[in-house]
């Protein structure tokens, strides 16, 4: 190992950690997965109460600010980081993208934006829906990548992850962009992280195995209403609507029978051998059904925290329905530690290359 080299790993093992603001933060699914990357957070904000009790309960020590990010000064933050955050996705005004952010303005894209400007963080991590790539005819992420760069940031191809490669028993999409201050960008490379080999399935999640240490902790949950139960009582595991009888596929599906599509999810019983699909924010919606593999119900609030890699210490706020809701629309945690991962790796070179500005000068 050369001089040089050992200087920079001395300064990078003798470096404070790497620092975040957190915004939309929910109940906590990136934020625990970026702490258990080692990174800390100065700030994390949302506007749903129970939420933000959620974080605060389960982590004292953090700066919880809960209400109306619109409020919130970032300039005391200035040169943090990383700033991270899922936006609503929200229609903007399109005149002709000449106003940047102005076009933005009355949506909580806006106020990502505004952080971003306020604070100044070395990188950035946005996510969102899938759907996102789509929305307005793609003139939604189009004009929030036009923003970004317009404000000094290098932002990369908005790509697509899926929970099952990263150690998430689920069938999950998000859509991630990262942007890198211009200044770094042609210094340094982020690479989003490489997929796993293996897929873990709906029995790692919720049986002692790999991911956790010990089975399913009981805890309430919903049920199904009678008339659904019956219905799902004919399904088998694995198996969904089209694996009822020709009668009451009708009578369940009604006018959805007759349209095109697939439509696996409706009256699904997940299989134990297979990754959950996507959980939604409430596990018996309407044609939304993940039912139990060998019950009759929907899966218990901890048993969809399993789903989503929550740790089993993580305890959830409110009533159980708004359980569900934060369960349902949290980054599952494994997933935020792999992008916590190489986002600390990207700092890594971050640092390198100022350390190695600062030896030629």
């Amino acid at each position: 190992m050369s001089e040089t080299q050992q200087l920079i790993n001395n300064l990078l093992d003798n470096s404070t950690t790497y620092t975040s603001i957190e915004l939309f933060a929910g109940a906590g699914g990136m934020a625990l997965g970026m702490e258990k990357a080692g990174i800390e957070h100065l700030l994390l904000n949302d506007f749903d109460r129970y939420a933000t009790e959620t974080l605060k309960h389960n982590r004292p020590s953090w700066n919880v600010i809960h209400g109306d990010i619109a409020k919130i000064d970032f300039r005391p933050y200035k040169g943090v980081d990383i700033l991270t955050g899922g936006f609503p996705c929200q229609a903007f005004s399109y005149a002709g993208k000449k106003r940047g952010m102005d076009d933005t303005r009355g949506t909580l894209f806006h106020e990502f934006a505004r952080a971003l400007k306020e604070c100044e963080p070395k990188v950035f991590l946005a996510e969102n829906v899938k759907g996102l790539k789509s929305h307005d005819g793609g003139r939604t992420l189009e004009t929030m990548v036009e923003v970004f760069k317009s404000m000094g940031y290098e932002v990369l191809e908005p790509t697509v992850l899926k929970g099952i490669n990263f150690q998430v028993p689920q069938k999950r999409e998000r859509i991630f962009i990262v942007g890198i201050k211009k200044e770094y960008a042609d210094k340094v490379t982020f690479k989003f992280p490489k997929p796993s080999e293996k897929i873990y399935n709906l029995e790692d999640a919720l049986k002692k195995g790999e991911l956790f240490d010990c089975d399913v902790p009981l805890s309430q949950g919903q049920v199904y209403p009678e008339k659904k139960k019956k219905v799902l009582d004919l399904v088998p595991a694995g198996g969904y609507w089209r694996d009822l009888p020709l009668n009451i596929q009708k009578e369940y599906m009604m006018k959805s029978f007759y349209l095109g599509g697939g439509k696996t999810g409706i009256a699904r019983r997940i299989a134990w051998d297979e990754p959950s699909l996507t959980l939604t924010c409430s596990p018996a919606q309407k044609q939304t059904e993940r039912c139990h593999p060998d019950e009759t119900r929907p899966f218990t609030v901890r048993e969809y925290a399993r789903i989503q890699t929550f740790p089993d210490s993580w305890e959830f706020q409110g009533s159980m329905t708004n359980q569900y809701k934060q369960i349902g629309n949290a980054v599952p945690v494994n997933l935020a530690f792999a992008l916590g991962k190489v986002l600390v790796r990207f700092l890594d070179d971050v640092a390198k290359s100022e350390f190695r500005g600062f030896k030629n000068l």
